[in-house]
């Protein structure tokens, strides 16, 4: 490509402005797309998989348990005590419809999950879900 050179002797020049605007607009997209909140993700809890099953119904009012593979259980992203976990429990009974999906890891004692329920059973709640990953 040959450049031409205008009269006057100035040297020609490229715009990176429009490149520059592409790069901010990549690097917004990624950024943005990289924060979505992701349930699976959230904890190391490696699930089990199922054939059989159906799509969770996604509620603000759900409780999510997280039963780790040493039996540790987290109420959504914080570790809580057994007695700890019974009292939350038993405040959260005033609605006793209310979703309980219970997240266990696959390597976790099945003891440790049937604790949990038990838990969510004192405290008269109802709804409980097993949280599982689609079988491939």
């Amino acid at each position: 490509m040959k450049l031409r050179f205008e009269e006057n002797g100035s040297v020609p020049w490229i715009d990176l402005a429009p490149m520059i605007d592409v790069i901010f607009q990549l690097l917004l997209f990624f950024m943005v797309t990289t924060t979505f909140f992701d349930r699976e993700r959230e904890l190391a809890i490696d699930l089990p998989p199922a054939e059989s099953g159906q799509e969770p119904q996604e509620s603000s009012e759900e409780i999510v348990l997280n039963v780790h593979r040493d039996g540790a259980v987290a109420w959504g992203r914080e570790n809580v005590s057994p007695h700890e976990l019974d009292v939350r429990l038993r405040a959260a009974a005033s609605a006793p419809d209310r979703p309980v999906t219970i997240r266990g890891d696959r390597q976790t004692w099945h003891e440790s999950i049937m604790r949990v329920m038990d838990a969510c059973g004192r405290a008269g709640l109802r709804n409980l879900n097993v949280a599982t990953l689609e079988a491939r």
